[in-house]
Protein backbone atom coordinates (compact mmCIF):
# COMPACT_ATOMS: atom_id res chain seq x y z
CA UNK A 1 0.00 0.00 0.00
CA UNK A 2 0.86 3.72 -0.73
CA UNK A 3 2.61 5.13 2.60
CA UNK A 4 -0.42 8.20 1.85
CA UNK A 5 -3.25 6.11 2.25
CA UNK A 6 -2.40 4.21 5.58
CA UNK A 7 -1.99 4.96 9.15
CA UNK A 8 -0.58 3.68 11.88
CA UNK A 9 -2.88 2.31 15.24
CA UNK A 10 -2.22 0.35 17.75
CA UNK A 11 -3.25 -3.13 16.43
CA UNK A 12 -0.92 -2.57 13.41
CA UNK A 13 -1.17 -0.71 10.18
CA UNK A 14 -5.20 -0.40 8.88
CA UNK A 15 -6.23 1.29 5.25
CA UNK A 16 -8.46 4.95 5.28
CA UNK A 17 -11.83 3.76 4.57
CA UNK A 18 -12.47 4.87 0.94
CA UNK A 19 -16.03 5.45 0.00
CA UNK A 20 -18.31 3.20 -1.89
CA UNK A 21 -18.66 3.76 -6.00
CA UNK A 22 -21.99 2.24 -5.84
CA UNK A 23 -25.11 3.81 -7.13
CA UNK A 24 -28.68 3.30 -5.45
CA UNK A 25 -30.52 -0.01 -6.53
CA UNK A 26 -33.42 0.55 -8.49
CA UNK A 27 -36.07 -2.68 -8.73
CA UNK A 28 -37.51 -3.14 -12.19
CA UNK A 29 -40.53 -3.95 -10.25
CA UNK A 30 -41.19 -0.73 -8.04
CA UNK A 31 -42.43 2.38 -9.37
CA UNK A 32 -40.91 3.90 -12.35
CA UNK A 33 -39.54 7.38 -11.13
CA UNK A 34 -37.27 10.29 -12.62
CA UNK A 35 -34.98 12.58 -10.54
CA UNK A 36 -36.54 15.98 -11.74
CA UNK A 37 -33.30 18.49 -12.70
CA UNK A 38 -32.42 20.69 -9.81
CA UNK A 39 -29.53 22.78 -8.75
CA UNK A 40 -28.20 22.46 -4.85
CA UNK A 41 -31.75 20.88 -4.06
CA UNK A 42 -34.16 23.49 -5.82
CA UNK A 43 -35.83 22.17 -8.69
CA UNK A 44 -37.52 24.52 -11.15
CA UNK A 45 -40.92 25.03 -9.33
CA UNK A 46 -39.37 26.27 -6.22
CA UNK A 47 -36.74 28.86 -8.27
CA UNK A 48 -39.62 30.01 -10.17
CA UNK A 49 -41.92 30.58 -6.95
CA UNK A 50 -39.10 31.97 -4.80
CA UNK A 51 -38.01 34.15 -8.26
CA UNK A 52 -41.33 35.73 -8.48
CA UNK A 53 -41.04 36.43 -4.46
CA UNK A 54 -37.75 37.99 -4.81
CA UNK A 55 -38.75 40.09 -7.89
CA UNK A 56 -42.37 41.14 -5.93
CA UNK A 57 -39.99 42.33 -3.00
CA UNK A 58 -37.62 44.00 -5.22
CA UNK A 59 -40.44 45.97 -6.84
CA UNK A 60 -41.81 47.09 -3.64
CA UNK A 61 -38.20 48.10 -2.60
CA UNK A 62 -37.60 50.12 -5.47
CA UNK A 63 -40.70 51.95 -5.20
CA UNK A 64 -39.89 53.04 -1.52
CA UNK A 65 -36.45 54.15 -2.18
CA UNK A 66 -38.12 56.43 -4.72
CA UNK A 67 -40.62 57.59 -2.29
CA UNK A 68 -37.84 57.75 -0.07
CA UNK A 69 -35.38 59.73 -2.24
CA UNK A 70 -38.47 62.33 -3.76
CA UNK A 71 -37.06 65.20 -2.02
CA UNK A 72 -33.36 65.06 -3.39
CA UNK A 73 -33.38 67.56 -6.64
CA UNK A 74 -31.09 64.48 -8.78
CA UNK A 75 -33.39 62.08 -8.56
CA UNK A 76 -36.83 64.53 -9.20
CA UNK A 77 -34.87 65.75 -12.43
CA UNK A 78 -33.63 62.30 -13.75
CA UNK A 79 -36.44 59.56 -12.35
CA UNK A 80 -39.82 61.27 -11.37
CA UNK A 81 -39.98 63.79 -13.80
CA UNK A 82 -40.09 61.70 -16.87
CA UNK A 83 -42.56 59.20 -15.39
CA UNK A 84 -45.99 60.16 -17.44
CA UNK A 85 -49.04 61.39 -15.82
CA UNK A 86 -46.94 62.24 -12.44
CA UNK A 87 -43.91 64.25 -13.85
CA UNK A 88 -45.41 67.30 -13.09
CA UNK A 89 -45.70 67.26 -10.25
CA UNK A 90 -42.16 67.07 -8.90
CA UNK A 91 -41.44 70.42 -11.59
CA UNK A 92 -40.43 73.05 -8.80
CA UNK A 93 -40.53 76.22 -11.44
CA UNK A 94 -38.76 79.61 -8.51
CA UNK A 95 -40.98 82.69 -9.32
CA UNK A 96 -38.93 85.24 -10.43
CA UNK A 97 -39.14 87.66 -7.48
CA UNK A 98 -38.01 84.32 -5.28
CA UNK A 99 -34.66 83.99 -8.06
CA UNK A 100 -31.83 85.59 -5.46
CA UNK A 101 -29.61 85.77 -8.58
Amino acid sequence: MQPTLTRKMPGGVRPWRQPQKASAYKSPYGPQYKVPFNIIGIDMTRACESGGLAAGFGGVAGVFALFFFDGVPRVQRDILQKIPFIGNFFVHEIPPEDNPF
